[in-house]
């Protein structure tokens, strides 16, 4: 996805990208400090580019995250806790949160770029880091943004602004789709969470994220160029969308821990569950590191797997209290306690009745090992991206059920598009029965678990060397080499 000014030479990209210096800024939350380390990763481990990746804490008490292993070019720097208990109230919403803490962390990021030795040759900053735009151009930086999710997600992002000059009204009270140029229609039922009520300050910054995406050098995506073909072709032909996007996108992924773990290596109480189970027998039921339900919607669940009949393996964290919010778990740090917690919320008898094929984990379990455990079958999930690239990097089928951020669009994308999952449709709780139909068709069902793989093997041959995910990085090496040049 490049333009002509991304054409270097081949041999000025061999000689020079091993000297070059990146850094990388993540904004809070697992699953933005994820994929910035992986994307970290990726450039030291197979490009040898030498990055520092800065982590914006949240507070003094969390501290660095638990995050997986690291390459030795990757050097980690978990900035000053910032502190934004001034500026918010109960009702303000993750998103704005986000935008507040990169926002404060901001003088923090640039004492720590002002003091690198040698200073670094490009900024790379998660589509929530945006502001550091400002410190990119202080210091002379190329810039790029990183969009750890789709590439429909990310045009969406970058349209916005037009939807929000020519759309009047609520974007849900909308009787027709909404147009993206050039890529899939998005149901209002479907818009992200900043989308669904205009008048909330959380709709006014995704705005002006958008405003400031098309500021950068290039777009990275963590998808590739087989998951989202006519996305990724809008970007590069559609004149409307190429007159907001005027910068080239550069699908790199996907970048996921299943590049980093094999199955079955912990060798604990919980692998050795799944070694007793049959092939692809067991749905894992997890719904990401922020979320969680409602008391009943915990019921509901239970219910449906036990209804079931299938083998499952749940990962339930208590449920939220009255009034929470389902993203009530997003600033979570790391791992939780595993173990010692009452689970007095399930329905009574669940556990005894359940207890010859499933197993009950609390808080936190090593999901990456789990997907690739070949006992695992299928994956009923939140549908954050991360969670959607571990399910197709693992051959897994999905039972794709929203919470909030973009989970909407990207449960529309892996049911209708990519045909790997099935997704619950009831409004508010889910009701057993339901719960019980979408577990056994993705369990039973055949074609969407051939299509999963087919996916799988896509994945991992775009991330090979000469690969076309490969090649897209390489290009954005290729095009800081040139403007360092």
């Amino acid at each position: 996805m490049g333009t002509d000014s991304d054409t270097v030479v081949s041999s000025s990209y061999d000689d020079l990208h091993h000297s070059l210096n990146v850094a990388v800024l993540s904004s809070p939350g697992m699953g933005h400090f994820i994929p910035a380390l992986l994307l970290a990763n990726r450039l030291a481990a197979h490009h040898r580019v030498r990055v520092t990746l800065f982590l914006v804490a949240t507070s003094a008490a969390a501290g660095r995250p638990n995050l997986p292993p690291h390459d030795p070019l990757v050097r980690i720097l978990t900035l000053p806790p910032v502190d934004i208990s001034h500026l918010v109230n109960p009702s303000t919403q993750v998103f704005t949160k986000l935008c507040l803490m990169v926002r404060q962390a901001l003088p923090a990021v640039r004492a720590a770029v002002a003091a690198m030795d040698p200073r670094p040759d490009a900024l790379i900053a998660t589509h929530f880091a945006y502001q550091a735009l400002e410190i990119a151009a202080e210091f002379g930086l190329p810039k790029y943004v990183y969009f750890p999710s789709s590439a429909w997600f990310t045009a969406l992002t970058a349209y916005l602004p037009v939807l929000d000059r020519e759309i009047a009204g609520e974007y849900v009270d909308q009787a027709a789709a909404l147009r993206i140029p050039g890529c899939k229609p998005l149901r209002t039922g479907d818009v992200v969470q900043p989308m669904m009520n205009r008048k909330e300050e959380q709709h006014e910054d995704y705005v002006r994220m958008g405003k400031n995406i098309p500021l950068f050098d290039g777009i990275l995506c963590n998808s590739w160029q087989d998951l989202e073909p006519e996305t990724f072709r809008a970007f590069k032909e559609n004149e409307a969308l190429k007159s907001v996007v005027k910068i080239p996108v550069y699908p790199i992924g996907p970048l996921s821990l299943c590049s980093h773990v094999e199955p079955g290596g912990s060798g604990s109480e919980l692998m050795t569950w799944l070694d007793r189970q049959p092939s692809e027998s067991v749905v894992y039921v997890s719904f990401g590191s922020g979320g969680v339900l409602s008391a009943d919607q915990i019921t509901e669940l239970a219910w449906g797997l036990e209804l079931s009949r299938q083998r499952f393996l749940w990962v339930v964290r208590p449920p939220a209290d009255n009034g929470g919010h389902v993203d009530g778990a997003f600033f979570n740090m790391g791992k939780a306690a595993a173990g010692g917690l009452e689970l007095d919320y399930l329905p009574d008898g669940f556990s005894a009745r359940t207890r010859d094929r499933g197993v009950v984990v609390p808080e936190w379990a090593p999901q990456v090992e789990i997907l690739k455990h070949p006992g695992v079958g299928g994956f009923l999930s939140h549908c954050g991206w991360n969670s959607c690239l571990e399910s197709v990097m693992s051959g897994a089928p999905m039972v794709a059920w929203p919470l909030y951020a973009e989970q909407r669009m990207n449960a529309a994308f892996m049911a209708e598009e990519a045909g790997v999952a099935v997704r619950v449709t009831a409004e508010g709780v889910v009701g057993r029965w339901e719960i019980e139909e979408k577990v056994r068709a993705v369990m039973e069902g055949k074609t969407m678990r051939e299509k999963a793989k087919q996916l799988q093997k896509s994945a991992a041959d775009g991330l090979r060397r000469g690969g076309a995910s490969e090649a897209a990085m390489r290009s954005v090496l290729a095009r800081i080499v040139g403007q360092k040049m």
